[in-house]
Order: C-alpha cells, then sequence, then structure tokens
C-alpha cells in the first residue's frame, strides 16, 4: 500500500499529535508539587509521599502488558485493531477519568483514592505514548522523524516547566500571596481543569486529519545483520541491558525532583510555594539539553550549527525566566546557572553525536553533579541537583537508539519492552524515600549515583556489543522521545 507520508511532514496532523506530549511532560512535573502537599496533609513519611511516582510511573508497565495481553487474545495489535486516533481517543479519555478521582478524593480526604486517580490517568498515558511515538514519525518523512519527536520533546518539557508552576498557583495562589499551606480541597480544581482539557483534545483529534492506520510502519523489517536470525527481542544483550538502562535512567530523572522538595524543606528550611522555581528549573533544564541535543536535527551548515549550540540552550532557558517573570518570581537567584548551562554544551560537543559516547559523558557528569549536591549545602547543593536535569535530557535517546540496534523485525516488539520499563520512575523515587526514611534525605540522592554508574557501564559494554554485530556506533543517530 502506498502512502504520501514520505513526502512531507503534514503539519496539520502533527501538531494536534503534539499535545498529548505537552501533558505528559505537565502532569509528570506537577506530580512533584503534589508530593509535599501530600506528604503535609496526609502526615506522610518521605518513602509514603512516594507512591505518588509509584502509582504513576507503575501504571505504565501494566497499561503496557493489559496491551499487549489483549494484543495477544485478539491475535492482532490492538492499535491495529481499532486505529491509531482511536487509540489516543481512548487514552485522553482514560486519563480524564483518572482525573475525576481528584474530586470525590478531595472531599473525602482520601489519599488511597487520590494516587488511585493518578494510577488511571498514568493507564491513559501508556496507550498514548505506545500511539503518539511512533506516530510522531509516520507523519512525514523517515529522515525527519528524529526531528519530529525532538520537537514533540521540546513540547513535552514545556509542559514539565509550566506545570509545576500552574499547579503550585492554583494550590497556593500568586508567589507574593501570604498562603503557604495547601488544603486537598485546593487540589481537585486543577485537575478537573485538567480532565476537561483531555477530553477536549480528544474531541479535537475526533475530528483532526490524523491517520487510523499509517501503512509504512513495517513490521517485517530484515535483521540489520544476515547472520542474525533471533527468535525474539530478548534474545538481543543490547536490549535486554537496555531495558535496566530505561528503568534506572527514568529513575534517576524522577527521583531527582521528586524528593528535592523534601531537602529544600528539611535542610534548606523553604516554604512548599517556594519549592516550585526549582522544580521548574530541574525540569526547564530537560528542555535546555534537548533543545542543544535539537540542533544536529536541522539540515543547516556546520558554522550555524556551531552558533546555534550555544543559542539554543539560551534560548530554552530563556523561556524558563519568562515563565518566572509572569509568575512574578525573583529571578535574580537563576541568572548564575546560566554559567552551568555552558558545562552542558561542552560535553554535548565532546560526544561528536555518537549515543555511547554521549552516554558515558552525560552519566558521568550526572554522578559529579550529585556528587557536589551531596557533599555542599545551601544554593550551591540545589544548583547541583537541578542541574542533573541537563545531563539526563538526552539519556532517553541514547539509550533508546543503542537498545534496538541491530533488532530488525522485531524492533517494535523491543520498543514495547522498553516503554514498560518507564515504571523505574515510581520503583527508584520509592527507593530513594526508604533511605531518606532510614538516613537523611542528603545522603539518599547516592541511589541516583548508583543509577548513573550502570547507565556509564552500559555506554561501554554495549558499544562491544553492537561490534561484534557489525554495527557502528558513528553512524548511528539518537532517535525515540520521551
Amino acid at each position: 500500500m502506498s502512502t504520501n507520508y514520505s513526502k512531507q511532514t503534514n503539519w496539520g496532523q502533527f501538531v494536534p499529535l503534539v499535545t498529548v506530549f505537552f501533558f505528559w511532560g505537565f502532569v509528570a512535573a506537577s506530580n512533584d508539587i503534589l508530593i509535599p502537599v501530600f506528604k503535609k496533609a496526609f502526615d506522610l513519611t518521605q518513602s509514603q509521599s512516594q507512591l505518588v511516582s509509584v502509582a504513576f510511573y507503575v501504571a505504565y508497565t501494566v497499561g503496557s502488558l493489559i496491551y499487549m495481553i489483549i494484543s495477544k487474545s485478539i491475535k492482532q495489535d490492538l492499535v491495529n485493531k481499532i486505529g491509531y486516533k482511536n487509540g489516543l481517543i481512548l487514552g485522553l479519555l482514560i486519563s480524564a477519568a483518572g482525573t475525576l478521582l481528584f474530586y470525590p478524593a478531595a472531599n473525602l480526604g482520601s489519599f488511597p483514592l487520590m494516587i488511585t486517580g493518578l494510577f488511571i490517568l498514568g493507564l491513559g498515558f501508556s496507550l498514548q505514548q505506545i500511539v503518539a511515538n511512533p506516530l510522531a514519525i509516520e507523519v512525514g518523512p523517515t529522515e525527519t522523524g528524529s526531528q519530529r519527536l525532538t520537537m514533540a520533546g521540546g513540547i513535552n518539557n514545556l509542559g514539565t516547566t509550566i506545570g509545576p508552576l500552574i499547579v503550585s498557583f492554583a494550590i497556593f495562589g500568586s508567589a507574593t500571596a501570604a498562603n503557604t499551606e495547601a488544603s486537598i480541597e485546593s487540589v481537585k480544581i486543577p485537575y478537573m481543569v485538567l480532565g476537561a482539557a483531555f477530553v477536549l483534545v480528544a474531541i479535537l483529534l475526533k475530528f483532526s486529519s490524523l491517520p487510523q492506520i499509517t501503512p509504512t510502519i513495517a513490521e517485517d523489517k530484515d535483521d540489520t545483520t544476515t547472520s542474525e536470525h533471533r527468535s525474539s527481542a530478548l534474545k538481543y544483550p543490547q536490549l535486554v541491558m537496555g531495558m535496566i538502562a530505561i528503568f534506572v535512567y527514568v529513575g534517576v530523572e524522577v527521583s531527582t525532583a521528586s524528593n528535592l522538595p523534601a531537602y529544600m524543606e528539611k535542610s534548606l528550611g523553604f516554604a512548599t510555594k517556594d519549592i516550585a522555581p526549582y522544580v521548574s528549573l530541574y525540569w526547564a533544564s530537560l528542555m535546555i539539553g534537548r533543545w542543544t541535543g535539537a540542533v544536529d536535527a536541522f539540515d543547516i551548515t556546520a558554522g550555524f550549527k556551531k552558533i546555534l549550540r550555544f543559542l539554543a540552550p539560551y534560548l530554552a532557558f530563556g523561556v524558563f525566566l519568562l515563565v518566572n517573570a509572569i509568575a512574578k518570581h525573583d529571578l535574580t537567584h537563576f541568572y548564575v546557572y546560566g554559567v552551568i548551562i555552558l558545562v552542558m554544551i561542552a560535553c554535548d560537543i565532546l560526544s561528536k553525536g555518537n549515543p555511547a559516547r554521549m552516554l558515558l559523558i552525560f552519566s558521568s557528569m550526572g554522578i559529579l553533579a550529585l556528587l557536589i549536591g551531596m557533599l555542599t549545602t545551601g544554593m550551591t547543593s540545589v544548583y547541583a541537583f537541578t542541574s542533573v536535569g541537563l545531563f539526563c535530557s538526552t539519556l532517553w535517546p541514547c539509550i533508546f537508539a543503542l537498545a534496538i540496534n541491530g533488532l530488525g523485525k522485531h524492533t517494535n516488539q523491543g520498543s514495547g519492552y522498553l516503554i514498560m520499563m518507564i515504571m523505574g520512575g515510581g520503583i527508584i523515587s520509592w527507593l530513594q524515600g526508604v533511605l531518606a526514611d532510614m538516613t537523611n534525605i542528603h545522603f539518599s540522592y547516592i541511589v541516583g549515583i548508583l543509577c548513573f554508574a550502570y547507565l556509564a557501564f552500559y555506554a561501554i559494554k554495549v558499544t562491544g556489543i553492537l561490534k561484534a554485530q557489525g554495527i557502528n556506533l558513528d553512524h548511528v543517530k539518537s532517535e525515540g522521545g520521551h
């Protein structure tokens, strides 16, 4: 069957599609505001408060498993059965149902009902992830698929940057307001509005030109190396080790941010309402790094690329400063962060586009950032912890590209396994919370160091694995979106 998707990007299809990427980021980062609010309101330990992350991220794995079971029972891929557009709409409606639980949960003051709502919200997101990532590639030429995913990632990070600020404003009021405590009642309104937004986007998608089926998604790709004909994606060591890598990567990305409010409250004496800009800075750091990494996706001269490598991250940093200025936060604390961004730019240049080299360099810098955060106090430690976002920014596409390389006809199966491992965001956050309860929140960041150590090991090990399969990593580009 022929298709015109290979000719040019269909912006009429792509633009409504990226709205779901925004929602993923918005909710994921907003959870970091809910954690300290729930902790105070329900008198929770640090590990108990991390059940917010557990419920949300484990839902991705449960959703993927349900998807696989249904697909196997009907002997057909579920999305191919119901259509890509309907798959997205169904995912949005499931997420909307999750937000509805916030209303009775707030009225009853029920923490279990709150996290059940987040779990259902995450179930909807898992289906959206399964549909949206390949669809972003398919609504245009294959050569620019990585570019579209990078752009979608930029929209995702816009959501992560403004999400904590909007939710914090909805709960506490303006930055200049005297309100420092939040009632559970105040949580239900922003999530009811979010649910209404899900339904609205679902309606808009129904009448959009998004395709039901994209025939260019091939399920019969040949293996990269003719000598390799393995029966399952799990027979490839780069994938199995890559699944663990995704687990610990999402884990350190989420746990660093979700435990930051507790550190700033306990160790530095910050009020809960004053933490939102720093949570926003952490997630904005991911946007800064991804905008930097996106430069290679554009067909421009080498000289202009060098200029953009310096301009793109500071443009993203400018977006962060702008949204915080609108929220009437004091910006003077953040200007020094511009110097830290230079370190990330240098790391990006040193990687030379090789995903394994980038994974090794950025993981090593992640270890250094966490060590500085653990060995210092005050704002130095805060900036060290937030800079982890800079060094996490490019890791998903690096791991994704390395893990699925050489899988051939098992590529789609391998991608599904990788998305399942997003549950690491909940499990690792909870483990860090447990360690914080046993020791202290400052020391608990050793969990993140161990995560980065595995990622550095994977970067070294996978290079040899792929080389043995005849794959030259200097010709492999980072792909995938998160």
